[in-house]
């Protein structure tokens, strides 16, 4: 169909496994660098026991791709160590499957289901608060119904400029224009009415601070075609517009980047008078009959609900999870928690970016055998000239652990930085650049605009919610950390899972949402909990759970650093999404005044000692420092000759230095990347022994911002006793106890010398002591 287009410019998204092979490679290279993913991969859960089953999500350039299980237990390939191992699962799923490409449909907005309601004859009035951010960027939907170039919709247009829409069945479009740029990060009052009888349309563009001679204020008023409104099937879109891009089916696109705060549509042309009332705080509601929905997203916060405050009940949902709880235009700043004045945070927060569900159909499913041992596994998909793995933890069936040690791997931490593109200068140091290449992971993250905790999105606002379901590139055995040229996070954390293996110790897994959907119980049956190398953002629930275990008599090894650091929470309606809010810490962004309460529960962000909760209390020690050139070793302290402590330094000389040998992080040493200390003053508990501390540390190591109250140049490691790894032992009550290194490279260093090394050596002579139902000293 020919398209009449005028543009008017005014003045002013149930057999055990049979293994079937160790495949064990040691190789010089993670990837071929240069080469694109051609097969990616994620799925439905995290964890899963016998019985159930987990689902896998594929998108492959090719035909054809195979699928195998394997367990996986070392994935660093570095040739300075193990090499990478992992296990053939004789499955059924084991096969070759047909390749498809699916899409990540990144951006999220708001959708209104279709309702006769939504095109009122007479005419329409549509009325917004907006703070765009990036106006620039192209054109962007406000609150629209418009597809197929018919049907209404307030944008900012292509020029920067607020612009209403307006297009009928016959070919008639209408596009009325500013003619001002908005300016970004300012709140404005927006407003488009249409007057269908008379064919008048007036827009406004009203700045809530107002500036003499501000050119961005504009009131324009046209007459155009008359009877443009006409029944259209279009769902209503806030934050978005449907576009056709050639397609049959409209798509979902025009992303708008910015906060959007009480929209509200009306049957009517509104006059002047009525609209400038509206802006004043008048109530949509006051309009009578006139008001056709008054959509209020300062209720039910925590949900994908909005609420149409109108008697029509026209509500909607989020899609893509925009960030809620935040500060509206008329925010006063005397309140800073959302819950006790929530008309003042009726504004949500929209991005381009943002994806909470990738939503890709199943390629294959497989029910888990009974028998099958927990663990860390992984679907590898293979095609020609790509791979790909999909992790996944195997843990036991509720109520039956296979072993007396767990470990708890940090799934939080894998969400926080899941998909981490490196945006960040603040964590290099002046004169270091990122050790490792870019790798086709990190090609296809960068690519499909995905991100992590640690990144911002493309306004600059920074990225407070992360979700398991969608590819996460950087949860893969094999992948290397850009900063620092070495594993981190779950490729990190088989680097203690192929020591467990290797000293033939069982154990089982489970994860961080595991632990918090099931507390104490879940803990509760084990002699030894050990935890990953990073364990970062924990929950209020977990940590109570943690608390009691110890309580209770259970015993806890901490390995690494940096840990029970962020204030964390997993939506309790969607456990696949992790929020922070970020602030008083060492910080990628910070959170906006007003807004460092974690939309999902309503706590308050930050990190766990602004809220009392110091991780001394829990571990003996807490962060400290920071720095990635390279770690260095432990020197014993006094308190390692106590007779408590003499079970963990069997076999390790007096003099003799903890970790002074070649590592898999970092290259060198066990104390590195993010260091722990004890302090008394912080709650490590007063008989806790400090049994050794790294010493050494270059000024690439800053000592943590937390505790910088006066800038000042001695913060480094070569100046600041306080940049420096601790590791403390201390019992608790009931027989529990606590041990804790204090160093994110720690698990690194156990493989050295074929598993012989002081690091080792220690880790091995808590875990059995630890084991053992005889009282420690």
């Amino acid at each position: 169909m020919v398209r009449n287009i005028r543009q008017i410019i005014g003045s002013g998204h149930g057999v055990v496994a049979e293994v079937r092979e160790v495949a064990i490679i040691a190789s010089t290279t993670k990837r071929k660098i240069g080469v694109r993913m051609k097969v990616v991969g994620y799925a439905d859960r995290f964890s899963v026991a016998a019985g159930e089953t987990i689902q896998f999500k594929v998108s492959c350039e090719l035909p054809v791709y195979r699928a195998d299980i394997v367990r996986l237990i070392h994935g660093d390939p570095n040739p300075r160590g193990p090499g990478f191992k992992e296990e053939l699962v004789d499955t059924p799923v084991s096969r070759e499957y047909p390749g498809r490409v699916q899409k990540l449909h990144t951006g999220s907005y708001v959708l209104v289901p279709d309702s006769p309601r939504l095109t009122p004859s007479a005419g329409i009035t549509l009325c917004a608060w907006i703070w765009p951010t990036t106006p620039q960027k192209g054109v962007q939907g406000i609150v629209t119904k418009w597809s197929h170039e018919q049907g209404y919709g307030v944008f900012i247009d292509e020029n920067g400029e607020l612009a209403f829409w307006l297009g009928d069945q016959t070919g008639q479009v209408v596009r009325i224009r500013s003619g001002k740029p908005l300016r970004a990060r300012e709140w404005y009052f927006v407003c488009a009415s249409y007057d269908a009888q008379h064919g008048s349309v007036s827009l406004y563009q009203m700045p809530q601070r107002a500036w003499p001679q501000d050119e961005s204020e504009v009131r324009v008023q046209h007459t155009v075609p008359r009877a443009l409104l006409v029944p259209h099937s279009a769902d209503l879109l806030m934050a978005a517009s449907w576009t056709d891009a050639g397609n049959a089916v409209p798509t979902v696109g025009c992303h708008f980047n910015g906060k959007l705060d009480q929209p509200c549509l009306f049957g009517r042309a509104l006059a002047q008078e009525e609209v400038v009332s509206i802006q004043r705080g008048a109530s949509p509601l006051a309009f009578g009959s006139a008001l056709i929905a008054a959509w209020d997203f300062a209720a039910d916060i925590a949900s994908t609900q909005i609420t149409d405050a109108s008697p029509h009940r026209l509500h909607g949902e989020t899609v893509q999870m925009p960030t809620r709880g935040m500060t509206g235009h008329n925010w006063t700043g005397q309140e800073t928690d959302y819950r006790n004045a929530p008309q003042e945070y009726g504004a949500i927060h929209f991005h381009d970016d943002d994806l909470e569900d990738a939503s890709w159909e199943t390629d294959f499913a497989w029910t888990l055998p009974q028998g099958l041992k927990s663990g860390v596994y992984a679907a590898r998909l293979r095609t020609d000239g790509g791979e790909d793995h999909v992790p996944f933890f195997v843990r036991p069936k509720k109520g039956a652990p296979t072993a007396r040690a767990l470990v708890l791997l940090p799934t939080n931490s894998y969400l926080a930085y899941a998909n981490e593109q490196l945006k960040l200068s603040y964590r290099l140091a002046p004169n270091q650049t990122t050790r490792g290449a870019e790798t086709p992971e990190d090609q296809y993250t960068a690519e499909n605009g995905l991100v992590s905790l640690y990144d911002c999105h493309t306004d600059g606002s920074g990225v407070c919610y992360s979700s398991r379901l969608r590819p996460i590139m950087t949860l893969r055995p094999k992948y290397y950390t850009r900063i620092l040229g070495c594993p981190h996070q779950l490729p990190a954390d088989l680097h203690l899972i192929d020591w467990l293996e290797a000293q033939g110790h069982d154990y089982d897994v489970i994860t961080d949402e595991d632990l918090q959907l099931e507390g104490l119980e879940l803990l509760a049956p084990y002699k030894v909990v050990l935890t990953g190398s990073h364990p970062e953002y924990w929950t209020a629930a977990m940590l109570t759970s943690a608390k009691t275990y110890l309580q209770r008599g259970g015993r806890l090894m901490y390995l690494g650093g940096n840990g029970f650091y962020w204030v964390t929470a997993l939506d309790p309606a969607r456990s696949h999404v992790v929020e922070v809010r970020r602030w008083g810490g060492i910080r990628a962004w910070e959170a906006g005044p007003g807004e460092y309460h974690l939309s999902t529960t309503g706590e308050l962000g930050g990190i766990w000692r602004f809220r009392g909760k110091s991780p001394q209390q829990l571990v003996g020690i807490g962060f400290t420092a920071q720095g990635f050139d390279h770690s260095r070793p432990y020197r014993r302290q006094p308190g390692s000759f106590d007779p408590r402590a003499a079970f963990i330094f069997a076999g390790i000389g007096r003099e003799e230095l903890i970790g002074d040998f070649p590592s898999l992080v970092l290259n060198h040493g066990a104390a590195g990347f993010e260091l722990d200390r004890a302090d008394f003053a912080l709650g490590t508990p007063p008989h806790a022994l400090v049994l050794a501390s790294s010493f050494g540390h270059t000024d690439a190591y800053q000592h943590v911002v937390e505790e910088v109250l006066v800038s000042n140049s001695r913060q480094g490691g070569s100046v600041n006793p306080l940049v420096r790894a601790d590791m403390v032992y201390f019992p608790c009550a009931n027989g529990g106890a606590v041990f804790s290194t204090g160093s994110i490279a720690w698990c690194g260093s156990l493989s050295f010398n074929d598993y012989d090394n002081t690091v080792s050596r220690v880790t091995g002579n808590v875990l059995r002591r630890f084991l053992e139902d005889t009282p420690l000293p």
